[in-house]
């Protein structure tokens, strides 16, 4: 397992490989995978804008593409000053399949990161209980 401060790094590089012609605003993310492995993603913009993709999503669809099933943690770094918090979609894919107890690294564009489970940022999430 790597550290959150190694992490937050690897998130910040994810950002290279960002798509993002339109709002020229870089999100890298870096999922770890219980078993260590870490799974980068990083925001890719489409012309039709609700196409677009988040670096958090495109983690966690290709961790689970890869077979994992298990996350301790997950580091997202930005374009800014502030420390980059999971819009509400990717907050819903985070709690649906990494979990509640999931730490959520946010990353401000000077590197610095601050560290909350996935059930304080949506504490009352909608799931597979509501659905039986």
């Amino acid at each position: 397992m790597i550290t959150n401060k190694e992490l937050a790094e690897l998130a910040v590089k994810a950002k290279s490989k960002s798509i993002a012609p339109y709002s020229n605003f870089h999100v890298g993310a870096a999922l770890q995978a219980k078993d260590g492995k870490v799974i980068l993603g990083a925001n890719i913009e489409n012309a039709s804008y609700g196409l677009t993709m988040c670096a958090e999503r495109t983690a966690v669809f290709s961790a689970l593409l890869d077979g994992k099933r298990e996350f301790v943690s997950i580091a997202i770094a930005g374009d800014s000053e502030q420390y980059l918090p999971p819009c509400g979609a990717c907050r819903q894919i985070l709690m649906e399949f990494c979990g509640k107890d999931l730490d959520v690294i946010m990353v401000n564009n000077n590197g610095a990161y601050i560290t909350l489970k996935m059930f304080e940022l949506l504490p009352h999430s909608f799931d597979e209980e509501f659905l039986k």
